[in-house]
């Protein structure tokens, strides 16, 4: 076949140049950068660390005033069971808890005989740490694990922040998602090594992400739960990038260019929307930071470089493997091309849903709207020790504790008085409804705790209602603390503050989707229907772990990962907007014709769009395999919202309203015109 040679092209097309000539340099480079974050990230090992401080709310106060009393460290708790009765098993008690007294980093450990259970059976000893549960050596804390648990015929769990950490394990979530779209792939273009592609991009992008950002947990406070969402969204958007180029190279090659223009004008076009569709999502991350929640900064900031590393190796390393493997890869895209596809089922259902519009959006419609519904009876909160995976050591204790102490033993509510009377304090408390029992004080901190599990929605009302009723009656002024409390007020914080980030994200990429597409409507659109998968998403969610649907254990959703998941998937829609519309608008420009253009766009992108989005679906469902219910929680919702957008609002409710709207869709304003810059997605 005669093939076609063009060398102009914009920047991207130079930079694939670039990338051609000097294949083995740029995978070079690429491979030397992973290799040196990884080498250089284990030497340093990481330093993550969990910040949920919230300054200026009551329960940060009550953090800080007992951080200035108390002594540092972290603490565990040594949960013990005995049948017939702890008091009993004493000498066999007394003899591992001397052994753990011994053990690295131990200052002190409390018997757990002046702490029994009213039965006598259960109690717990105290570990505190002469350091930061993140300060400690991760060898040091398996060394104790296993001395406490030497404890004969009596039953042993351990609780605490430094058992949490040994206890992570990460599940199969990652290799399971990567498997998956490489399946997808493979099925997608019948052949291995252009299924790798893609695969090979995003490893190597996220790879060196995260040594990068192990790095730089040393200097920056950045949470635990980090590298696996950065895995999450990495990899996701990171084979998709890939994808969306590989297939216009595809179509190129196809259409009769040689291997280096094809690759060029991929990049030249495809490239430009990647581009354009990553700075979005990357706008969406650093919209978190309107927030000024200390503890997301550092996150969005970690998965905002992952988005923007992904977005680098699609445009530099993907040409460069194109160029290295392109003979092989052109005789099997032309193998498996002899019976040519045109688009020829998405034709026809642009041709459907532009016939009878009304019906498609009103479908779309409905189905996003109910699934929206349940996100309005949405609990925030942190999840505690209840659900961890059952078996483990840290749900055992928490179960022990619960059975021997309340349910509420747990989550004790700290109550400082500054000018008030603690002893006042401890009688009122005491007496109050929804309180089991209050301590002594302790200086000026008096300990309550409720009739009630940390994760019950009763717990927070009575934080409420000791804030606005209880403490105000007494004499003096009293801040309420502890980790219901923190929740309670994060999820104040955020309701708060929530309008700017909405309007800070929705606004910055809707302008530029107006400078982009040259457009009043498409961006006005693209918001609401973004706004609308999102919520549809966070009702899934809200069904799934705050109902406790399909067997899942109920309870509150993580604080922070509803606005986590508005910020991803509001950049990750835009994605798919930018790939449909900047084909659709190609089409305008050549045409004029609106039907046309809407029906060629998605006869150009739909199987591209869909399949793309079902490798998302995969590599993000896949995480609900995930011990952590956080990131299930993560990867639910965004599964679904990708679902959503791919099926439902791409090739349904999108096509009906550019229907409806017309040649009205491209309108924008003279003046608007005149004073917008001009960046095109087509070359």
């Amino acid at each position: 076949m005669d093939t076609i040679t063009r060398t102009s092209g914009g920047r991207l097309a130079r930079l694939a140049g670039w990338a051609q000539r000097h294949r083995w340099l740029a995978v070079a480079l690429w491979a030397l950068v992973l290799l040196a974050v990884t080498f250089t990230s284990r030497l340093t090992g990481s330093a993550f660390h969990d910040d949920n401080s919230l300054p200026g709310t009551e329960s940060q106060q009550v953090v800080d005033l007992l951080k200035n009393t108390a002594q540092s460290g972290a603490t565990a708790q040594i949960v013990l069971k005995a049948d017939n009765g702890l008091a009993t098993q004493r000498a066999a008690i007394e003899e591992v808890l001397g052994n753990v007294r011994l053990q690295p980093h131990v200052r002190s450990v409390t018997g757990p005989f002046e702490t029994l259970s009213p039965d006598g059976r259960i109690g717990y000893a105290t570990v505190t740490f002469d350091a930061a549960s993140a300060d400690l050596p991760y060898d040091d804390i398996v060394k104790f694990a296993d001395a406490a648990k030497q404890a004969g015929p009596v039953e042993v769990a351990l609780a605490g922040d430094p058992i949490e950490r040994i206890s992570e394990g990460g599940g199969p979530a990652e290799g399971v998602g990567l498997l998956a779209a490489l399946v997808v792939l493979v099925f997608l273009f019948r052949s291995l090594l252009a299924a790798g592609l893609p695969v090979i991009t995003a490893v190597f992008a996220v790879g060196s992400t995260l040594g990068a950002i192990t790095i730089v947990s040393h200097y920056v406070d950045i949470a635990s739960y980090t590298s696996p969402l950065m895995m999450l969204v990495g990899f996701g958007v990171g084979v998709d990038y890939a994808l969306l180029i590989f297939s216009r190279y595809r179509s190129e090659i196809l259409d009769g260019y040689d291997r280096d223009s094809a690759a060029r004008r991929a990049l030249d076009t495809a490239g430009r929307s990647v581009l354009f569709a990553g700075t979005t999502v990357i706008i969406a991350l650093l919209g978190l930071l309107a927030l000024g929640l200390g503890g997301l900064q550092g996150v969005a900031l970690a998965v905002a470089l992952t988005v923007l590393m992904t977005m680098l190796a699609s445009v530099t390393l993907l040409p460069a493997l194109l160029s290295l493997f392109g003979k092989r890869l052109e005789r099997g895209i032309r193998k498996h091309a002899t019976k040519r596809e045109h688009g020829g089922a998405w034709r026809r259902l642009a041709d459907g849903v532009q016939r009878r519009p009304l019906a498609p959006l009103a479908i779309g419609l409905i189905v996003l709207v109910g699934l929206a519904i349940p996100a309005a009876g949405m609990r925030l909160g942190f999840a505690d020790s209840s659900t961890d995976p059952a078996g483990s050591t840290t749900r055992r204790a928490y179960d022990l504790m619960a059975e021997g102490f309340g349910p509420g033993f747990s989550g004790p509510l700290a109550v400082v008085t500054q000018d008030g009377d603690p002893v006042a304090l401890q009688q009122r408390l005491a007496s109050t409804p929804g309180i089991a029992r209050a301590l002594p004080p302790t200086g000026r901190t008096v300990l309550a705790f409720p009739t009630t599990s940390p994760q019950d929605e009763a717990t927070a009302e009575l934080v409420t209602r000791l804030r606005t009723e209880v403490l105000p009656s007494l004499p003096g002024h009293y801040l309420v603390g502890g980790s219901v409390a923190a929740a309670t007020d994060f999820a104040d914080a955020v309701a708060d503050r929530l309008p700017l980030f909405v309007l800070v994200v929705v606004g910055l990429s809707a302008l530029l989707l107006m400078v982009v597409f040259r457009s009043v409507l498409i961006p006005l659109k693209a918001a609401l229907l973004n706004l609308l998968s999102i919520g549809a998403s966070l009702g899934v969610m809200t069904l799934v772990f705050g109902d406790g649907w399909f067997g899942a254990q109920p309870g509150p959703i993580e604080a922070f990962v509803p606005v986590m998941i508005f910020a991803i998937v509001f950049g990750l829609s835009m994605d798919y907007e930018v790939f449909l519309v900047s084909r659709m608008h190609e089409e305008w420009r050549r045409t004029g014709n609106a039907r046309i253009a809407v029906r060629e766009g998605l006869a150009a992108t739909g199987g591209v769009i869909t399949a793309a989005g079902a490798i998302m679906v995969l590599v993000f469902g896949a995480f609900l395999l995930d011990p952590s219910r956080m990131l299930a929680q993560f990867g639910l919702g965004l599964a679904v919202a990708v679902l959503l957008d791919a099926l439902v609002i791409r090739c349904l409710l999108v096509p009906a309203i550019m229907r409806l709207l017309g040649a009205r869709a491209w309108w924008l304003p003279k003046w608007l015109d005149r004073r917008l810059p001009h960046v095109a997605l087509e070359p």
